[in-house]
């Protein structure tokens, strides 16, 4: 009886070891996997909720995530739309812990451009906030790194104000 009872207690102590064994193994892939995950993917899994941005500089945004890409998030804030730069974003409030998938090949190749020039190209009416400055017009071209942009309502192409991307804080739509 004696020999029994030893040996059940080494294979109990020998299952303890490898179940802390693996807990301490399901803890490590897990910190694995959240630092793949990107602030794109978290704000992806908060399609239809309603987020508040905290932007560089001081200002917020508040407003229903209708749509992600790597670089940028477009939200409907009281009937407008307002495109953020995720380098703009200082803190993200009302945000779950979810994460969606990462995009597929094309959604995952839309830029910051991409999003300007559709707005270029319909010529939309637009409120640009940059760090403590508000601009209004059009934006008329779309390069690498900046916009150009028709300020004011009757302006001219001749009256254009060349934006960097890095200054951009949030494009809305008038």
């Amino acid at each position: 009886m004696r020999w029994e009872a030893l040996f059940a207690d080494l294979e109990a102590q020998l299952a303890a070891q490898s179940a802390a064994e693996l807990d301490v193994e399901i803890a490590e892939l897990t910190r694995a996997e959240r630092a793949t995950v990107a602030i794109a993917d978290r704000l992806r899994a908060a399609q239809d909720v309603v987020l508040t941005l905290r932007l560089r500089g001081g200002s917020a945004v508040e407003g229903l995530v209708l749509d992600v890409a790597p670089q940028w998030v477009l939200l409907g804030e009281h009937g407008r739309r307002a495109l953020i730069p995720l380098a703009a974003i200082a803190t993200v409030g009302g945000l779950g812990r979810q994460a969606a998938p990462r995009p597929g090949a094309v959604e995952g190749r839309l830029t910051l451009g991409h999003a300007l020039r559709a707005l270029a190209r319909d010529r939309v009416l637009v409120q640009i906030d940059l760090e403590g400055v508000e601009l209004a017009g059009r934006i008329e071209r779309v390069g690498a790194d900046h916009l150009d942009l028709a300020v004011g309502h009757g302006a001219r192409v001749g009256d254009l104000l060349a934006v960097p991307f890095d200054g951009l804080r949030a494009v809305r739509s008038r």
